[in-house]
C-alpha cells in the first residue's frame, strides 16, 4: 500500500538520537516536577478550556479480521449475535443522542471482517453492500442526513481511495498508532495474528489522511510491553505527521486494562503515576495545535488528575450508549467532568467531533457536502452549540441558567470597562469567549453598569413600522425580506405601496398613541433620492407631530448617489423635509471580509460609518446595530464594537446600540449551508452584556429586540445590561420574512407587564428618549385596532444605479 500511494512510513520516524535524548531528559525530571512543566504548556496553548465531545457510540459491526490480544470489542460470527446493526438500528442510536445533545455519531466497528468470514460478506449483501467501508459511508451519510450528528469514523488502516471516500460523508476519522514498536506484532506479542496494527500500516493511513486533509485522531496504547522510550519514539512519529500535515487535531493516550478471557487476561497494568508520566511527556512532545486526551473512564476515581499531567480533552462522553470497547468501565457523568475541572479553575466546554481550529477552516478540512452541518452544529467559537434555542423559534426557551459565582479571572478587564475606560480588541475579545463561571462575571458587571446609568428604568416606545416596498436591487445573502421578479417562491409578493397608504398607515398609528413611524425598504431600482424625500413630505403632511425614524445608511447612500450630491448635502435635506433620526441599521458586520459574502454589494464598512458621520455631523442622531449569529465570531464582534464606540466619540450622535440576533429559518444564507443556526444563548446575552460594558459610558442605552428573542429572551437580556424594549412596531416584516415567530406588534400593557415582573419601573419614551405623554396613548393604542394594509403588487423597471462618490 505504501508504494501504491507513494507514502514512506520511515521518514516520519525520528532519529535515535532525538528519542534518547528526550528519554534522558525526561527520566531526569521528578514526576511533580514533569507534571508542572506540562500544565503550563497546556495553559499557554490552550488556556483554562477543557472540552469533551458530547457522542453517541454506534458499533456497527463488532467482527473483525485481525485478533488482538486484550480485545473484547471483536466477535465471532457465533458470538457477536447482530452481525451488523441494520440502518434502523443505526437511527435509534443516532436519534436518542441527537435527543439527548450528543453532536457526535461515533462509529466504531472491526476491520473489514467480510476478508475473514462468509457470514460478514453474505449480511452485507442482504444489506445491499459490497464492504464493510460503503456500508460505512451509508450510514455516516444516512445519521448526518436525518439527525444533524456529526460522523467521526474509526474504520481500520485505509487506502487514499478509502480515505477520500470516507471523507465525503464525515466530519472526522481516527485511527490509534497505538505503538511503533514492531516486536509486539511477534509471536507472542499482543499484536500477533493482527496484520494492520503493523506500525507502517498505521502511519501510511495516518499519512493519507494527511494528505487528503481529514481533521484525525490518533494516539498511543500504553502498558502492552512498550518501553518507555518506545513511547516516545511513537509520540514522535505522531508529531512527525503533524508536522507534515497539520491535520492530527487530538492524541490520545489510552492506558491497558486488562480484561477476561483474552490473552493478555493475567498481564499487569500500567499503574497510574505510568500514566501520568506518559500523558505530561506526550504533552511536552507533541507541541503547539495538538490537544491531548485521556479517556477518563479508564482511570476511574483518580481521573481529575489526569488534569494536572496537562490534558485539555476528556474525550467522547456519551449520555446514551456504553463504551463498547471498554464496558466494564462507565463514562463519568457530565455533572462529575464539570465539578472535577472546575476544581482545578478550569471550565468544561463542549465540542464538535472537529476542533475549534479545524472548524475555523472548514473551506480546507471538510467535505463540501459536510460542511454545512458542521455550521448548523457549531457556535462562534468553533465548539458545539450549548443549547438547542435559536433567535425566532418559540417552544424552546433561551437558557436562563446564569452561574452564580464570580471568577477573579476577568477582574482586571471589567474593572477597566466599569471604569469607561476604551478596551482595546483583545480585552473585548476576551469577554466574548467568557465560559462557565466567567459568564455570571460579565454579566453582573455589565448590570452594574446598567443600574448606575440607567436605574431599574427600562423604556420603550409605542412606533410603527412602515416597510414601504420589499422590492431590492441588492442580493444579500441573509435577507429573506427583499424580493425581486422571480422571488414568488420566498415568503410573500414583491410589492410597493404608496404615499397615500403610507401616510394613511402614518395617521392610524398617531390614532393609537404612536409618537414615532419607522420607515426602512429595500433598494428599489426606481427610487431615487425624491423617492425618499417624497416619503418623508407624506408622513408629515398627514402627522406633523410624527417623528419620522427612517432610512438605513444603504438607502441614504443609494439616495445621495441617484442625485449625484455629497451624503452632508442629501441628509441635511431630508432632516429638512422631517426626518427626525436615522436607523443604524445596514451594518450587520462592520468588517468587509465577512461582507464580502454575507452583502458583496453593499456598502462598505467605511461607507457605513461614512454616512452615519455625515448624519451626525448635519444634527441627524442614529442608532447603532450588530447583525451576530451567522458567518463571523468574537474578533469580528470585537472590531464592530470598536467603531462604534470610536465613531461615538468622534461625534456623540448615537441613541443606542441594539444587537440584532440573526434569525436563520428562511434566510437565504443558511439554506446555501453558509451560515450557524444564530447564535446560541450563551452568545446572546453576552452580546448585550458586552456591548454595555464596551460602549459605556459613551452610548447610554443597549436596546434588545423582542421580535427577535420572544418574552424570556428580552427578559434575559434585560438582567444583563440592557434596559430598553425597543418599540411596539405594529407591523414587523423583516424578521418574520426571516422566520420569527414571535409576532408583529408587543402592545404597550404587555411591555410594562414584562418590565414590572422583573422588578424594574417601565418607562415611554419619545425616539430621542424623552417622556411620552403616556396615559393617553395606552388607552389610545388599545382603542383603534389596525385596519388591513393595502398593498401594491409591482412588477420591476430596472434604472441604471449611479455610483458618486462621497
Amino acid at each position: 500500500m505504501s508504494r501504491a500511494d507513494g507514502v514512506d512510513h520511515r521518514s516520519f520516524y525520528p532519529s535515535a538520537g532525538e528519542t534518547a535524548r528526550l528519554m534522558a531528559e525526561f527520566d531526569a525530571v521528578p514526576l511533580a516536577d514533569l507534571k508542572a512543566r506540562a500544565r503550563a504548556e497546556r495553559d499557554r496553548l490552550f488556556g483554562s478550556r477543557v472540552s469533551y465531545s458530547p457522542k453517541v457510540f454506534i458499533p456497527l459491526t463488532r467482527l473483525c479480521m485481525d485478533s488482538c490480544g486484550y480485545c473484547t470489542f471483536s466477535k465471532t460470527p457465533r458470538s457477536a449475535g447482530k452481525l451488523y446493526l441494520t440502518p434502523e438500528d443505526v437511527l435509534d442510536i443516532a436519534r436518542a443522542g441527537a435527543e439527548s445533545g450528543c453532536s457526535e455519531a461515533l462509529f466504531t466497528l472491526g476491520e473489514r471482517p467480510e476478508l475473514r468470514y462468509r457470514a460478514a460478506q453474505d449480511a452485507l449483501k442482504q444489506l445491499g453492500y459490497d464492504t464493510t467501508l460503503s456500508y460505512l459511508a451509508a450510514m455516516a451519510d444516512l445519521v448526518q442526513r436525518e439527525t444533524g450528528l456529526l460522523a467521526h469514523l474509526n474504520p481500520g488502516t485505509l487506502n487514499a481511495d478509502e480515505v477520500s471516500a470516507l471523507r465525503r460523508v464525515s466530519a472526522s476519522q481516527g485511527l490509534m498508532l497505538e505503538t511503533v514498536s514492531e516486536w509486539l506484532c511477534a509471536k507472542g506479542g499482543p499484536h500477533h495474528g493482527a496484520v494492520t496494527k503493523r506500525p507502517e500500516r498505521r502511519i501510511e493511513t495516518i499519512a493519507l489522511a494527511g494528505q487528503a486533509r481529514v481533521p484525525f485522531t490518533s494516539g498511543i496504547l500504553i502498558g502492552i510491553g512498550e518501553s518507555r522510550a518506545e513511547r516516545i519514539e511513537s509520540l514522535l512519529v505522531l508529531r512527525n505527521l503533524n508536522g507534515a500535515f497539520g491535520h492530527i487535531q487530538e492524541v490520545i493516550i489510552q492506558n491497558f486494562r486488562a480484561k477476561p478471557d483474552t490473552r493478555m487476561a493475567e498481564s499487569a497494568e500500567p499503574d497510574f503515576e505510568e500514566l501520568l508520566w506518559t500523558t505530561a511527556v506526550a504533552r511536552l512532545v507533541l507541541g503547539a495545535g495538538v490537544h491531548l486526551q485521556v479517556p477518563p473512564n479508564l482511570s476511574f476515581e483518580r481521573f481529575p488528575e489526569l488534569l494536572d499531567a496537562g490534558i485539555d480533552d476528556w474525550g467522547g462522553v456519551s449520555p446514551v450508549t456504553p463504551d463498547h470497547v471498554n464496558p466494564e468501565a462507565p463514562w463519568p457523568a457530565r455533572e462529575r467532568l464539570a465539578a472535577a475541572t472546575r476544581l482545578r479553575g478550569m471550565h468544561l466546554v463542549a465540542r464538535l467531533p472537529l476542533y475549534p481550529e479545524f472548524v475555523a477552516r472548514l473551506e480546507t478540512w471538510v467535505d463540501d457536502a459536510v460542511r454545512p452541518k458542521v455550521r448548523q452544529a457549531a457556535d462562534a467559537d468553533g465548539l458545539a452549540r450549548d443549547d438547542r434555542w435559536s433567535p425566532g423559534v418559540t417552544g424552546i426557551a433561551i437558557d436562563l441558567r446564569i452561574p452564580k459565582s464570580r471568577p477573579n479571572t476577568l477582574d482586571a478587564i471589567l474593572a477597566r470597562a466599569e471604569a469607561g475606560q476604551r478596551l482595546d480588541h483583545g480585552e473585548i475579545r476576551r469577554l466574548f469567549m467568557a465560559r462557565g463561571d466567567e459568564i455570571g462575571a460579565v454579566i453582573a458587571a455589565a448590570d452594574i453598569v446598567r443600574r448606575k446609568v440607567n436605574g431599574d428604568v427600562v423604556s420603550y416606545t409605542v412606533n410603527r413600522n412602515i416597510n414601504y416596498t420589499n422590492i431590492c436591487e441588492y442580493r444579500c445573502a441573509f435577507c429573506a425580506f427583499s424580493k425581486g421578479k422571480t422571488s414568488d417562491a420566498l415568503r410573500g409578493k414583491p410589492y410597493n405601496i404608496s404615499e397615500g397608504e403610507v401616510a394613511r398607515r402614518a395617521v392610524e398609528a398617531w390614532a393609537r398613541g404612536a409618537t414615532e413611524v419607522c420607515m426602512q425598504g429595500g433598494i428599489h431600482p426606481n427610487f431615487t433620492g425624491d423617492t425618499y424625500l417624497r416619503l418623508l413630505a407624506a408622513v408629515k403632511r398627514a402627522v406633523p407631530e410624527m417623528h419620522v425614524h427612517a432610512f438605513s445608511p444603504l438607502e441614504v447612500w443609494h439616495g445621495a448617489s441617484t442625485l449625484d450630491i455629497a451624503l452632508d448635502r442629501f441628509i441635511a435635506m431630508l432632516r429638512d423635509a422631517g426626518l427626525g433620526s436615522l436607523p443604524g441599521t445596514a451594518a450587520e458586520i462592520l468588517d468587509d471580509g465577512i461582507r464580502a459574502t454575507l452583502c458583496p454589494d453593499k456598502i462598505s464598512t467605511e461607507q457605513w460609518l461614512a454616512v452615519v458621520r455625515a448624519a451626525h455631523r448635519v444634527g441627524v442622531p442614529t442608532t447603532a446595530t450588530v447583525m451576530f449569529g451567522h458567518m463571523e465570531g468574537p474578533q469580528h464582534w470585537a472590531t464592530h464594537l470598536l467603531h462604534i464606540r470610536d465613531l461615538q466619540e468622534e461625534m456623540g450622535g448615537f441613541t443606542e446600540f441594539v444587537p440584532l440576533p440573526f434569525v436563520h429559518m428562511e434566510a437565504p444564507l443558511f439554506y446555501r449551508g453558509w451560515a450557524r443556526k444564530g447564535p446560541t444563548s450563551r452568545e446572546t446575552i453576552l452580546m448585550h452584556a458586552v456591548a454595555r460594558l464596551a460602549l459605556h459610558p459613551l452610548i447610554p442605552n443597549i436596546q434588545t429586540s423582542w421580535v427577535k428573542l420572544g418574552r424570556e429572551g428580552v427578559a434575559a437580556c434585560l438582567s444583563g445590561g440592557a434596559n430598553d424594549l425597543g418599540g411596539t412596531l405594529m407591523n414587523e416584516s423583516i424578521s418574520r420574512a426571516a422566520g420569527t415567530e414571535h409576532g408583529q406588534e408587543f402592545p404597550p400593557q404587555a411591555m410594562e407587564e414584562l418590565i414590572v415582573s422583573l422588578g424594574r419601573t417601565p418607562f415611554q419614551r419619545t425616539t430621542l428618549y424623552a417622556g411620552a405623554p403616556r396615559a393617553q396613548q395606552l388607552s389610545s393604542y388599545e382603542a383603534a385596532p389596525l385596519q388591513p394594509v393595502a398593498l401594491e403588487l409591482t412588477g420591476i423597471e430596472k434604472r441604471p444605479r449611479s455610483v458618486a462618490q462621497h
